[in-house]
Formats: C-alpha cells, sequence, structure tokens
C-alpha cells in the first residue's frame, strides 16, 4: 500500500510540501554547528552574563516559534484550504505566508541560542537564507501555478517568513 501526501481526489498541492525535509535539513545543519564549535572546537562560548542573555533570547525564540507553528498548524484550518484548493490569506496567514516553516525556523533559533555560543548567531541568517531559496524554488512555484495572480497579490501583501502585518 502506497501512501499519499494528499486527502482527497482533485486536490493540487500536496498536504505537508517540502517542510519536513526542509526543517530537518536546517535542525540538521545547527546541531552538526552546535557540536562542531561547542564540543569538537570548543570556541565561541559565552560567560558570564551571556548566559542568560542567549538563553532568555533562546527561550522568547522558543516560546515565540512555538506559538506561531501551533496557529498555523493547528488553528488556522490550513488543511481544509489545501484540500479544497483554496488559497489561506486570513489569521495568521495575513501575516506571514508561511507561518509553520517560521515556527519551526524560530524553535530552531531557540534552541540553538540555549547553548550560549556566538558560533549560533550567523545559523539565524544561514538558516533564513536556506528557508527562503527552498520556498521560492518550490512551494512558491507551486502556489503561483495553482493560484496565478491571486497568489502574486498576496505575495505583495504579506511577508513569507517573518511574522510581520505591512501597512495597507
Amino acid at each position: 500500500m502506497k501512501l499519499k501526501n494528499f486527502i482527497k481526489d482533485g486536490q493540487k498541492l500536496p498536504l505537508f510540501g517540502i517542510g519536513p525535509y526542509l526543517i530537518y535539513g536546517i535542525a540538521l545543519l545547527s546541531a552538526i554547528c552546535i557540536v562542531l564549535s561547542g564540543y569538537v572546537f570548543k570556541i565561541g562560548i559565552m560567560t558570564g552574563p551571556w548566559v542568560w542573555l542567549f538563553r532568555s533570547g533562546g527561550a522568547v525564540f522558543i516560546v515565540l516559534g512555538l506559538t506561531v507553528w501551533f496557529i498555523g498548524a493547528v488553528k488556522s484550518g490550513m488543511d481544509d484550504n489545501i484540500t479544497e484548493n483554496k488559497l489561506k490569506t486570513d489569521g495568521i496567514y495575513a501575516w506571514v505566508r508561511n507561518p509553520m516553516y517560521s515556527g519551526c525556523w524560530m524553535l530552531i533559533t531557540g534552541l540553538s541560542l540555549m547553548w550560549h555560543n556566538v558560533c549560533v548567531i550567523p545559523l539565524f541568517f544561514v538558516n533564513w537564507g536556506i528557508m527562503t531559496i527552498v520556498l521560492k524554488n518550490t512551494e512558491e512555484k507551486w502556489l503561483a501555478k495553482v493560484y496565478g495572480a491571486e497568489y502574486e497579490e498576496y505575495k505583495k501583501r504579506v511577508n513569507r517568513c517573518i511574522p510581520w502585518k505591512r501597512r495597507s
């Protein structure tokens, strides 16, 4: 029996998309960076008040990430929109086009900061860049093909990865 990433016939987009591969990839990259910098090369480890600052920032990112992911994945009703082939643009999707990816990105950033190692700071930008490149070349192309001008207009109004309400 072959499992499909679809719930009903006629559904135009996969339910999970590229997400699991993307998130596991940036999580693995982050883990490798933490292990190499903190345990193998033993560089970049902050002490004193920096520990508190990194861990406090990490906690904020973890809470924000879990919140954004939960709202996007569980509370938004996105699965219904996917199965009905409707573009989701309200709720959290009016703030960020990819809340589940954004939430995972923030969660990974928060967990990385818990190691209070300055070497993880570039990961914030590297992971964001990877996420941007992958989404532009996969899901955004799929969505543009399925929704056309409606999606192109939505892209102009809503950020890809950083939740932010733009002025209209």
